[in-house]
């Protein structure tokens, strides 16, 4: 049987400005090792591509450590192809210095005549949206109209990757992660807020393409993971749910053996 799977993105990305120093953010990885173990739970095979984290990821998944945001660009569209679908829980750094050093540099190499510190950065690819142009079914996905295909990769032409993508803002919530979800040609997207960074808990929202809430839920991340499978079950797999129980079932019956 063609188990279901999930391509996971997660972590935190550097992107180096010497040996040394780097520029980073504070996501830990535990949003995507929650929604891991949820969907190893619910009968999906999972491949995880993740910056560089302290926790561990659930026994099982295949884990691809990268460090930098072009590292995780190309390690996630190879490993793609491969999978139903992708969720997009990582924090990549949107920015990267235009020329990395190789050797450490001074306080002189920073700063200007008036002592300001004078750092120039050019933008990262967007990971998401970058694997948006490549997903299958991309050009026949019904962009605007807010429809979803499902996902059946059992199928002959082993048609529509889904996808999910995650934005944290800290003003015009809604507005900028509907303008994320369009511009990451996404199915979904979770919005969060910095409370849930690097801690156990979380408050999200789900959204579709119409803008519709199609689940909130506060607490822990763990439950979050699970309401978040459970919702990404029911919307992109539909009558094709069997298959995932179908999964479960096997794996049970081969923990007996």
């Amino acid at each position: 049987m063609n188990k279901p799977r999930i391509l996971i993105t997660s972590g935190p990305t550097r992107q180096y400005l010497d040996p040394i120093r780097y520029l980073t953010n504070a996501s830990s990885g535990r949003m995507g090792s929650a929604i891991a173990a949820a969907a190893m739970e619910s009968g999906f095979d999972v491949s995880i591509v993740s910056g560089p984290v302290d926790i561990e990821y659930p026994a099982g998944a295949a884990v691809y450590p990268v460090v930098s945001t072009e590292e995780m660009l190309e390690k996630a569209a190879e490993v793609f192809p491969e999978c139903d679908g992708i969720i997009g829980v990582a924090a990549p750094c949107d920015y990267r210095p235009i020329h990395v050093a190789h050797d450490k540099l001074s306080k002189a190499d920073f700063l200007t005549s008036e002592g300001e510190l004078l750092l120039r950065l050019i933008e990262t690819p967007d990971i998401m949206a970058s694997l948006g142009k490549m997903r299958r079914g991309s050009e026949s996905s019904d962009q605007g109209s807010g429809k979803m295909k499902c996902a059946n990769p059992d199928s002959s032409d082993r048609r529509s990757q889904w996808m999910v993508a995650f934005a944290l803002e800290t003003t015009d919530h809604r507005v900028r992660a509907l303008q994320k979800l369009q511009r990451k040609n996404s199915d979904l997207i979770i919005l969060n807020d910095q409370s849930s960074i690097n801690g156990p808990e979380t408050n999200i929202e789900m959204i579709d393409r119409q803008g519709k809430t199609v689940c909130r839920f506060s607490g822990k991340k763990s439950e979050a993971a699970r309401q978040i499978i459970q919702v990404i079950k029911n919307l992109m797999y539909g009558a094709d749910q069997k298959r995932i129980e179908d999964s479960i079932l096997e794996n049970k019956r081969g923990e007996k053996r």
